[in-house]
């Protein structure tokens, strides 16, 4: 009903239409007509009517048609298109058709061609508008959020996750890592955490992967990421507005891309991702560097007692681990295997891998007391 009530009303405009331009022509003498004659000027005006009607009878069906792909083309691309740049959009919109007419008093001086100018301009201002408030949404949001902080709503930006601290991208390494949870739970970790749409991408095809640990560390990561979204009292945020971005580059190249884009930093425990981001600019928070950084601090010529797990690589070596997981090479410790023992550090190497430290043992018997963490160690080696 209402399709064909949109049909008799799109043929009856068409046919309103060609009655105002019939009525133009013949009231301002446009189209000649013998004057002895004063029924041609009706005439002419019923004909320009009957073939406005002709034309929307014939044209309305196309109309609909069009108007219909139209609207579901837009609704689509409406649907795609985040929230924040809708708003931006129409607000930059807005500002440009009202420049737009502000400036139409000026233009409206030079008559019909005035009139064409103030047309175009309008459409550009409305354009340009539209696309800077897109792509400098973020600064404008900064801006706004500047100008109400000076205005005395420190207490509303103190409680805002954004304004406190920088925003941080999540890669998928530091998601599986699971030690991300552990920070957002010790309160170092502040701002807005992100995980862009296609790390979350990633993250679902690791975990429908047919390999079974791969498979476990991508539900492992799933899982990581839905604690940190419901328990943690740091905000995570999904960010799907990857507008820009090539779809088909690596996921490295597109946090290193995103990060440029919304001036945020990166975290992860990914070194080869340290370092790409690093040349572009991009600052980056490298867990394993906070790890290393936590460390207790181990003198040359100190004491203490490990466990031999394993030989290393020199003639002769054996090889001990701490308990947060520093490599302690023991020069001569071959011979004291799976023992526990007292040795003396004799210099410690940090390298971009962690801290090695080296050592000798202080003396050639086994220890007679044992050593509280020995089953520890033997966890560690069979892990190892």
């Amino acid at each position: 009903m209402a399709r064909k009530m949109i049909y008799v009303f799109i043929a009856l405009l068409f046919a309103a239409t060609g009655f105002y331009v019939g009525t133009y022509l013949v009231g301002q003498d446009l189209i000649p007509l013998p004057e002895a004659i004063p029924q041609l000027g009706p005439g002419f005006i019923g004909l320009t009517t009957l073939t406005g009607m002709i034309l929307g009878i014939i044209l309305t069906p196309w109309i609909i048609k069009i108007s219909l792909w139209l609207t579901a083309l837009l609704e689509q691309m409406l649907s795609r298109t985040p929230v924040q740049d809708l708003v931006m959009g129409s607000v930059g919109l807005i500002i440009g058709l009202i420049i737009a007419n502000l400036l139409g008093t000026i233009f409206s001086f030079m008559g019909f061609i005035g009139k064409i100018i103030w047309i175009m301009v309008t459409i550009l201002l409305g354009y340009l508008g539209m696309a800077v408030s897109v792509k400098k949404r973020e600064e404008i949001m900064g801006a706004l959020g500047s100008i109400s902080r000076f205005g005395g709503s420190k207490d509303k930006l103190v409680q805002d996750g954004k304004h406190v601290g920088s925003q941080k991208i999540l890669d998928t390494s530091v998601i599986i890592d699971g030690r991300i949870a552990d920070l957002c739970a010790s309160g170092f970790i502040e701002g807005t955490l992100l995980v862009p749409g296609f790390v979350l991408e990633e993250l679902r095809h690791i975990a429908d992967s047919s390999d079974l640990l791969k498979r476990n560390r991508g539900r492992r990561g799933l899982d990581i990421l839905n604690d940190l979204r419901k328990g943690s009292s740091v905000k995570v945020v999904i960010y799907e507005n990857t507008k820009g971005i090539d779809e088909t580059a690596e996921v490295d190249t597109k946090l290193v891309k995103l990060a440029q884009k919304i001036g945020a930093k990166i975290l992860t425990n990914d070194f080869n991702l340290n370092k790409v981001a690093e040349l572009h600019g991009v600052k980056v928070l490298n867990i394993n560097e906070l790890a290393n950084a936590v460390k207790p601090i181990v003198l040359p010529g100190e004491e203490m007692v490990v466990q031999v797990v394993k030989e290393g690589k020199e003639s002769g070596q054996g090889v001990a681990y701490l308990d947060d997981g520093t490599m302690i090479v023991v020069d001569g410790g071959k011979r004291h295997m799976n023992q526990v023992i007292t040795v003396t550090v004799t210099s410690v190497l940090q390298t971009a891998a962690g801290r090695m430290i080296f050592a000798k043992p202080k003396n050639d018997k086994r220890s007679d007391v044992p050593h509280p963490d020995a089953q520890r160690y033997k966890e560690v080696n069979v892990l190892g």
